[in-house]
Parts: C-alpha cells; sequence; structure tokens
C-alpha cells in the first residue's frame, strides 16, 4: 500500500488523486459516500480520474456536502481540517438555458453502469451540435469534471437531478452566431509540427483501455524538455486529445498506414 505522509490537512480544492497519494486506503472514505468511485479500486482508472476531480468535485458527484467528505477523509488521517479546508467550490452561473433550441438527446446512463466509458459518444455528439441545438446529456451521476473541459470549448451548461441515479444535463453553445461546429476527427489542441526534436517512442498496440492513455499521460509526465512523444496506436485515440490540450501539449497525427501515430510536444515549443 502506498503512503504519503503529510501533516497538511485534505482540503477541498485538493485533486483526489494527491489526496489518494496520501493513503491509498482512503478510496474507501470515496466508496462508503458513492458507489461511482469504485472504479478508484483499478490503479489504472485512478491515474485517469482521480486526477480530473477535486474532492470538492466528487463530493457533488456523491451527493454529499463537500465538509463531510473533507471532514471523513482528515479523521481517516488523524488529521484537524480546521476551519477553511472543506470551503465548498460553487459553480459559476452559466445563465439560463435558451429554450428555443431543439434538444439533441443522448444518454450514456446504461454505459456508466456497465463501466463502459461514454466520454468518446459524448465528444462526438458535441462536436456535432448545431448553432440551433442543444445536448440534453442524462448519466447516473453529475458530470462536474466535463463542465470545465466544455466551457473551455465555449460551451455553457445546465444541470437538473431527477433521482439520486438519474441527471439531465443540458450543454448548448455561448456564442451561437459566431462560433463553428467543432470537428469530431479533429483533436482538441492540433498544431503544426515544423521543429525537429528529439523523440522518445511509446508503443501501446495490443493494450486494453485505459491502459494506452494512463501510459501516454505517464511518459508524457516524464517526457524531457525539448522532446517530443510518438504514440503508436491501433486506432485514433479520441480520448487523450482533450487531456492533451489541458496539459499544454500540442499534437499531430498520422493516419495513413495500419499504425496511428500521435506526435505530442509542448505546446510552448519547451
Amino acid at each position: 500500500m502506498t503512503t504519503t505522509r503529510s501533516s497538511t490537512p485534505v482540503a477541498s480544492t485538493d485533486r483526489v488523486s494527491d489526496v489518494l497519494a496520501r493513503d491509498e486506503a482512503l478510496v474507501e472514505i470515496f466508496v462508503r459516500h458513492s458507489a461511482h468511485f469504485e472504479k478508484l479500486r483499478s490503479v489504472t482508472m485512478r491515474r485517469v480520474m482521480a486526477r480530473l476531480v477535486t474532492v470538492a468535485q466528487a463530493a457533488r458527484i456523491a451527493g454529499v456536502h463537500v465538509d463531510t467528505l473533507v471532514r471523513d477523509l482528515n479523521e481517516a488521517l488523524q488529521l484537524d481540517a480546521g476551519h477553511a479546508a472543506g470551503i465548498e467550490v460553487i459553480e459559476e452561473d452559466n445563465g439560463a438555458r435558451p429554450t428555443a433550441l431543439r434538444d439533441v438527446e443522448l444518454d450514456v446512463r446504461e454505459d456508466m453502469r456497465t463501466g463502459r466509458e461514454p466520454f468518446s459518444r459524448i465528444m462526438a455528439a458535441v462536436a456535432k451540435l448545431g448553432a440551433d441545438e442543444v445536448l440534453h446529456l442524462r448519466t447516473i451521476f453529475e458530470p462536474v469534471p466535463l463542465f470545465g473541459l466544455l466551457e473551455k470549448r465555449g460551451f455553457s451548461h445546465e444541470a437538473s437531478r431527477h433521482s439520486a441515479h438519474d441527471w439531465s444535463i443540458w450543454f448548448w453553445r455561448t456564442d451561437r452566431e459566431l462560433r463553428e461546429p467543432l470537428d469530431p476527427e479533429a483533436p482538441a489542441h492540433a498544431g503544426t509540427h515544423d521543429i525537429d526534436r528529439p523523440t522518445v517512442w511509446l508503443d501501446v498496440r495490443g493494450l486494453e483501455p485505459p491502459e494506452p492513455l494512463v501510459r501516454t499521460l505517464a511518459a508524457l509526465e516524464a517526457l524531457p524538455d525539448g522532446h517530443e512523444l510518438v504514440q503508436i496506436n491501433a486506432r485514433v485515440p479520441q480520448l487523450l486529445f482533450p487531456l492533451l490540450a489541458e496539459r499544454g501539449f500540442a499534437c499531430e497525427i498520422d493516419d495513413s498506414s495500419a499504425d496511428v501515430r500521435v506526435r505530442i510536444w509542448r505546446a510552448g515549443g519547451g
């Protein structure tokens, strides 16, 4: 069991990955509050999911007050949370959903119940969304990490809880008259590869999801300055692209042969 001792109390703004790095046994606290976090028992899933979610967002997904989750985590670590650690992060008001837009329905509840990854279906639907349409997404919990990702792409949202495991989320373009539809086949942060850099090769062919994604993100964390990573894949890794954008990487895809090669480098040129 991996344990990293720290005397600093867990705060609502901490990433779940950082919390679990203190003590892997803390996964039981998350699971106790919501069965949605059962996936965190998998080391590979933790490396993908836990880095995207803060403690405050995890509390929202679980449907518990953030102070409760922060308190339970700190009690398990035998730490005093103090008075400021559990300050709740309030979502920015996106404004009223335009009622004149046409609903495009996407139900991923069964995918989520059976453990299938719905992200690619969601992003494909978002990419095809017209200026006069709103995506009506049905989920079994509030997909908080998705809000920030799509906000960066110019989308607002509205969420409604029907029951403990039934949510409606609507996404629509904020500047509908100015924005062009997203290309569903394009990476979120494409670029032009015009500089020769030392190359690190990563072959993920034959690996089961999410292992290709996990290994690629780990390789990028260790990528030396001035280098680029070339991932060799059996398919275009759609789930990778928004994560690259969030981390400040650009990429270029070559799918002209049987194997797909994704060339990745830091967008700032470092």
